[in-house]
């Protein structure tokens, strides 16, 4: 066999080894991204919260997709903390239009690359919450202690110490800045969506005050020891429709007394059944939340992405414009009104703002 004929049947081998392993290593990636979710409990005993009450088993749910990758020291490093929005939990991210704009092959959070990371918050989902059996007994939580939960998942339980991104909606959204200014070494980027940096105030704050002042003045809330759920929690959360939804699409949608009839029953009928004491608690829990103060020494990439159409977090304020002038470096979106917008809950539907998202992981890729 001459030396060329032996180079070229190398060569082809080589080719053809080559070719094997990228087909699995694809096979692979599709498989861990077919691969369903891993869903585990950290548990916590005695946990003191801020304010002091303890709770003597803390359960904190949480579910991952893809795998941990380590670099040449050891460490995680692709780790993403995704954190969910006020009375949903990490199953809602979960959803095939979440998994296909955010974590689909290709995607920006591609969990074929990406190990990301979903904690239902303390009083949310299956995590630890007042409906579990303690009701009106159960500690008084505050936005500080979801985050300090966080922390203690993804350092302790999971062993991370730097995250590649936090993105976070709404209230997740204003846990992602508690992160970056409570933790500035803990990741490199975050990316809040819909919500402001400092307090929560007027109309945000107005609405969430009715629904507790509905439920703590509803007879059958009994002070919290109620034996049937009483409907102020239910009929609350509707009312808060009028600013979750944007105003062109109420505007279509209750254009006459009887299309607006029909918009309220059928709010009515797609509630989700909600317990009062879970609803008043992650509400209050708010009251904590202020990051203004410590904005200026936030390390952190910050991308901020915020909605033409939010009532809550209205544009015409100036609010985010103001406060993301403190934070170093700091870049934001307000995304126009599109086909598809609807207000506040733009961002529960992700393909809105898929491609800022894009933008984020480029931007956390560039060198200093």
């Amino acid at each position: 066999m001459t030396t060329l004929l032996k180079i070229a049947l190398s060569a082809a081998a080589v080719a053809a080894l080559s070719i094997a392993q990228a087909s699995d290593a694809g096979a692979q990636a599709a498989q861990s991204y077919e691969a369903p979710p891993k869903e585990a409990n950290a548990i916590f005993a005695n946990y003191r919260f801020r304010a002091g009450e303890t709770l003597p088993e803390l359960r904190l749910n949480y579910t991952t997709l893809g795998q941990p990758r380590r670099n040449s020291h050891g460490a995680i490093d692709n780790a993403v903390l995704m954190l969910h929005w006020t009375s949903a939990s990490g199953q809602a991210l979960l959803t095939p239009e979440f998994r296909t704009a955010l974590f689909a092959p290709g995607a920006p959070f591609d969990a074929t690359r990406y190990f990301v990371i979903l904690p239902d918050a303390i009083g949310h989902g299956r995590s630890s919450k007042p409906s579990d059996g303690l009701r009106a007994s159960f500690p008084r939580y505050g936005y500080g202690d979801m985050v300090d939960l966080q922390h203690k998942l993804v350092t302790e339980v999971l062993g991370i110490t730097r995250l590649r991104a936090i993105v976070g909606i709404s209230m997740g959204c204003m846990n992602a800045w508690q992160w970056a200014e409570a933790y500035p070494d803990a990741m490199d980027g975050i990316m809040p969506i819909a919500c402001f940096p400092s307090s929560i105030a007027g109309r945000n704050l107005l609405w969430r005050r009715m629904v507790v002042d509905a439920i703590k003045s509803d007879p059958a809330w009994a002070g919290g020891n109620y034996k049937q759920q009483p409907p102020s929690a239910t009929n609350g959360l509707a009312i808060a429709r009028l600013l979750i939804d944007g105003v062109p699409r109420l505007q279509e949608a209750a254009a006459t007394t009887e299309s607006a009839d029909a918009f309220v029953r059928s709010v009515r009928e797609q509630a989700v059944p909600v317990d009062a004491n879970d609803v008043m608690y992650a509400l209050e829990a708010s009251r904590d939340f202020d990051t203004r103060p410590g904005l200026s020494r936030v390390k952190a990439k910050v991308l901020a992405v915020n909605f033409a159409d939010d009532e809550f977090y209205r544009d015409s304020l100036q609010t985010l414009q103001h406060d993301i002038r403190i934070v170093p470096g700091a870049r934001f979106v307000v995304r126009d009104v599109s086909d598809g917008s609807a207000g506040h809950l733009s961002m529960t539907r992700p393909a809105l703002w898929a491609d800022h998202a894009r933008d984020f992981v480029a931007w956390l890729a560039e060198k200093p």
